[in-house]
């Protein structure tokens, strides 16, 4: 195997179960079974991280990490008439969105962030609230 750098702002990176780790395109909503994506994000809107859309991940926890800039991750409200929980993200930031639950970002600025995080299943709600 030859080795090269990999551009992570491009490119996805995938552990597989069999310990394989491949470099590849960033897959958002689907994934291999049983393997890890770690994808890197230059975002620079609300746009650029669907911040009108609810996320959830049903196949594992993730790791949402704030490397420059800075991210509000909101987390859906588990009971009607409950306000949303947010968790603001600062450079060298991390937090664990438990399996299972909904969330989204908003920036507070250009950011680079990195997702860590099994895809299989994932889906995306448009937000009853977004304009």
């Amino acid at each position: 195997m030859t080795t090269h750098p990999v551009n992570l702002f491009d490119s996805a990176l995938r552990f597989h179960p069999n310990g394989d780790v491949r470099a590849g395109e960033r897959r958002m909503t689907t994934g291999d079974e049983g393997t890890w994506q770690v994808g890197t994000f230059r975002v620079e809107t609300d746009e650029d991280v669907h911040a009108d859309h609810w996320e959830m991940h049903p196949a594992a926890e993730e790791a949402v990490c704030c490397l420059a800039g800075g991210v509000r991750l909101h987390f859906r409200a588990t009971a009607a008439g409950d306000p949303e929980e947010t968790v603001r993200l600062t450079p060298g930031t991390a937090v664990i969105v438990p399996r299972g639950r909904w969330h989204r970002l908003e920036l507070d600025g250009p950011s680079d962030l990195m997702s860590i995080t099994l895809r299989d299943g994932t889906r995306l709600e448009k937000r009853a609230d977004a304009g």
